[in-house]
């Protein structure tokens, strides 16, 4: 098996003493403007955001604190993507180690393409935004095509369209397939989930 091509060679992020230190939104959302020009790529990072904050509190039963941390994690994945594709999550992890940012945040972002990174998800977080990455922008770029957008879309549509290799063809369907097989729920379900929840993401 071929290293993974963005590989972080480590996986301990940030510092333990840092537990529960998170941006405010006003940092986060100034983070996100800065780092991303691309209005298309902000929107993703959004939608990933809400939809990791909803499976938090409506799933996991989290409390306040820990629904701003999965927030937080999808807010800023991609955010070194556009400007530093060839040292993509490097640089926002430097970053947030620096603004002394909970490491479970840091770790989750450093884990969400795992033969990308080469860092394994290793709690639900982690699991979660791997899952929710790939399948909210194919589901986005089924919306795009819609006269309707979202209104009216069903998972069987998006499952035909996953099964078509010439729609959206960047999107790794073998990754999709790797992120469903570390969790307990159908991909039926998780689509479901993503389409409900970042539908009325601006």
């Amino acid at each position: 098996m071929s290293s993974p091509i963005l590989a972080l060679g480590r996986s301990s992020f940030g510092d333990p003493a840092n537990t529960g230190k998170l941006l405010s939104r006003e940092e986060a959302t100034t983070l996100l403007n800065e780092w991303v020009p691309n209005e298309r790529l902000r929107l993703h990072m959004k939608q990933v955001a809400a939809v990791m904050k909803a499976w938090a509190l409506e799933r996991e039963g989290a409390d306040e604190l820990t629904a701003r941390k999965w927030e937080q994690a999808g807010l800023l994945h991609d955010a070194d993507w556009e400007k530093y594709p060839e040292a993509h999550c490097r640089i926002i992890i430097e970053k947030l180690e620096a603004l002394n940012v909970d490491p479970e945040v840091i770790h989750c972002i450093a884990s969400h393409g795992p033969g990308y990174f080469g860092v394994e998800p290793n709690n639900t977080m982690d699991r979660m935004i791997y899952v929710f990455d790939e399948l909210s922008g194919f589901i986005h770029a089924a919306a795009l095509i819609r006269p309707t957008r979202y209104e009216g879309m069903d998972v069987k549509s998006i499952l035909k369209k996953l099964k078509t290799p010439s729609f959206a063809a960047q999107v790794s369907r073998d990754d999709i397939n790797d992120a469903i097989s570390r969790i307990d729920k159908p991909l039926e379900e998780i689509i479901q989930f993503i389409i409900d929840h970042q539908k009325d993401v601006q």
